[in-house]
């Protein structure tokens, strides 16, 4: 049975620091604009996954869109650039085998983190679980233990997300809500001039 998202305090006993590893960790990402927010085909494109998998996602709750989600036919769902980047990594723990189980639990232990706090994690697994580990020396102590088969560090993630979003349509958030808002009051006009 599938074990949920473990920090590594809980599979791993405290040591001293062994080594530093700069590549996983204290590099920086820059902040993105929380007033962006991408439709379903750009975050398709960005995180590398059919439609088809968005959708079925979003209708599962796996990763649902956090600025706007569809609400009957003719509306489009809404994405963050953190919606995008969590997309982004269960596409890539599926590709090394993880269990759509395995990958929820650690979807929802995400989700309590802070946007800073994000970049700074790397996410090992076995094929069969899936460990957090926030420093470089816990990810040496996982695999010297021999738990961590591959890892993905999603500070690396998120700055590949980044540049490819960058060459992507977006709409801001202010002017999504000012269109639907529009668009409906240009509906109720004409209902109103055709009675």
């Amino acid at each position: 049975m599938d074990q949920p998202l473990l920090g590594f305090d809980d599979v791993m006993p405290q040591q001293p620091p062994q080594g530093e590893q700069g590549v996983l960790f204290d590099d920086p990402v820059s902040l993105v604009d929380e007033n962006l927010g991408y439709r379903g085909p750009t975050a398709c494109k960005a995180a590398g996954i059919t439609y088809r998998q968005l959708d079925y996602w979003a209708r599962t709750q796996l990763v649902e869109p956090t600025v706007r989600s569809a609400s009957g036919s003719g509306t489009q769902r809404l994405y963050s650039f953190r919606d995008v980047l969590v997309l982004k990594i269960v596409k890539r723990l599926l590709d090394t085998g993880v269990s759509l189980q395995q990958i929820r639990s650690s979807v929802e232990h995400l989700r309590t983190r802070g946007v800073e706090d994000l970049a700074g994690i790397t996410l090992m697994s076995d094929g069969a679980s899936v460990y957090e580990c926030t420093s470089a020396s816990e990810v040496i102590d996982l695999v010297q233990a021999g738990q961590g088969v591959f890892g993905i560090a999603i500070g690396r993630v998120w700055r590949e997300l980044e540049t490819n979003l960058a060459q992507l349509p977006g709409e801001t958030t202010v002017e999504a809500e000012e269109e639907v808002h529009d668009e409906l009051s240009a509906r109720r006009a004409r209902k109103t001039q055709g009675m």
